[in-house]
């Protein structure tokens, strides 16, 4: 075998390797901007009561506290929480499991790409 042709049989692997790394990287990436796309957004909310798990109260507002633990909340209607949401006094508090977005009803349907879930319409996967 030439000496050329060795070099060029012992970097054909190594480009492989390199590729493959690269195209996991390119799919860890997607999946973990996949998964934040649908979750509830953590936002400051109107302040309506006392404020839910993870916020604290700031002038007319909850705000999500700094460490990061904060989970996204929606203002809680008389019916109860949507679904893969738990009640926190007069918020419904996105479950760690729930990966949905949810918005409060308005009027009898929700959106195209939405479903009804109580007074809430819930986004659908």
């Amino acid at each position: 075998m030439q000496q050329a042709d060795l070099r060029q049989s012992v970097s054909m692997p190594q480009k492989t390797l390199g590729l493959n790394r690269l195209l996991l990287a390119c799919a860890i990436a997607a999946l973990a901007a996949g998964s934040a796309l649908g979750q509830q957004p953590v936002q400051p909310l109107p302040k309506v009561g006392g404020c839910p798990l993870g916020y604290y109260s700031s002038g007319g507002y909850c705000v999500p506290s700094s460490g990061g633990n904060s989970r996204g909340a929606i203002e809680k209607r008389e019916a109860g929480c949507p679904l893969g949401f738990y009640s926190s006094g007069s918020y419904c508090v996105s479950s760690p499991s729930n990966e949905r977005e949810a918005i409060q009803k308005s009027g009898k349907g929700c959106p195209l790409g939405w479903y009804s879930s109580g007074g809430y319409c819930v986004k659908s996967r």
